[in-house]
Formats: C-alpha cells, structure tokens, sequence
C-alpha cells in the first residue's frame, strides 16, 4: 500500500502518450472489497513472486519495477482496500491513474525508485541524483544496441528531485529479438553524476519484457 499512495499521490495524469496501450483495466476486472479482503492473502502471495521477477536494483540506490496489468491491478484493488473507496466515480479515478502506466505496444514500462533510508545523508543522494531524468542517463542494452529510458515529466524541477519515477524503453526489434536469446547478454546502466551501476537482467525477467513488449 506505501508505494501504491507513492505513485497515486505523484500523478494525476499521465504525460505518456497513450496510444495503442496494453488492454487496459476496467471495472470488471476488479474484485469487489469484501471478496478482495478474503483472497487477499493468496493473491498477495502471487503478485510478490510476481514482482520478484519484475524487480531489479542498479546499484544499492537505485530500484526498478517492470509494470504489467497484474501488478497495477494489485495497486488498483489495494488502494481501494486502503482508502475503502466504493463510490464508482472514484474506483474509475483510481483505474485512470494506473492505467497510464500500462506500456504501450512495443514498449517496457517500470517505476523506478530511488531507495534511501539513512535520513543524514538523503539530501546529498538527492541532490546527486539530480537531473538522472533528464538526457542519456538510464540505458538498456541488448546485443550491440541501446535505448535510454524516457522519464515521464513533473517529477522534478531545478532544485528538487522525486524518489519515485515512471519511465519507458521502446527496445529496437534488433534488441527485442536479442531479448529472446539467452546466450545474449542484457543490462540495465545508470550513468550519473558519480552513480555508476549496472545490473545484468535474468534470463527470468526478460521473458516477463517480452511477454510484455507482445502487448
């Protein structure tokens, strides 16, 4: 429920163009509260072997969570539980918000975070991490191509920066086909101001991508 307050609180709509998106959630593919609340524990269980797969760090500060319907529908029917929304006005409020960070066709979409805990030294990691959503800063790389993350706007301005981003990789079809061959080394880099880090991606996780990047 924390990151799902993170990411409604940050956005109330998507910059993203939104064309040919993922099938998109709709009312029907909710549970209502009180049946979520009695599956609740089976289907969180799901959804965090889920996102075990779609998770990976670059470096110690830096996290990424790939997004596909199941992990939004997730945050979706948690922040109904949190908030106890019922009114259906609000429930589609809610569908709106997550539905814009479903990837377009061809496309990987993830929220990235910032992860820092130690109070003393968040406004110097902060401050570093300043501009890391502008320019060639976060690259993905398969075979001998690479494409850098596009950062949704808004969540930074000259002197402050987000913990929490939502950004998109439209992999080349050279790369998505390098994706679907194990013997090729894929990676995620970050490069910025003094934060370097790279992360090969398991075998696991880009067969997730690439269910993905199929729509």
């Amino acid at each position: 429920p924390t990151d799902c307050h993170k990411i409604r609180g940050l956005r109330s709509r998507s910059t993203f163009r939104q064309d040919k998106m993922m099938h998109q959630l709709t009312h029907d593919d909710l549970i209502a509260l009180d049946e979520y609340e009695r599956q609740r524990e089976a289907y969180r269980k799901t959804i965090i072997e889920l996102k075990r797969r779609r998770r990976i760090g670059i470096g110690d500060k830096v996290t990424m969570v790939f997004e596909n319907r199941e992990t939004l529908r997730f945050q979706i029917q948690e922040m109904i539980r949190v908030e106890r929304i019922v009114d259906r006005q609000k429930v589609q409020d809610e569908l709106d918000v997550y539905n814009a960070l479903l990837p377009s066709s061809g496309e990987l979409s993830a929220t990235l975070l910032i992860e820092l805990t130690e109070a003393d030294t968040m406004k110097h990691w902060l401050d570093l991490f300043m501009g890391l959503d502008h320019g060639q800063r976060l690259g993905l790389r398969a075979g001998g191509e690479v494409v850098y993350g596009e950062f949704e706007g808004g969540h930074s301005h000259e002197t402050k920066i987000s913990a929490v981003h939502f950004v998109r990789f439209r992999p080349t079809p050279a790369m998505i086909t390098a994706l679907a061959d194990p013997a090729v080394r894929v990676a995620l880099s970050v490069r910025h101001a003094g934060y370097e880090a790279d992360a090969e991606v398991p075998w696991t996780m880009r067969q997730e991508w690439l269910s993905d990047l199929r729509g």
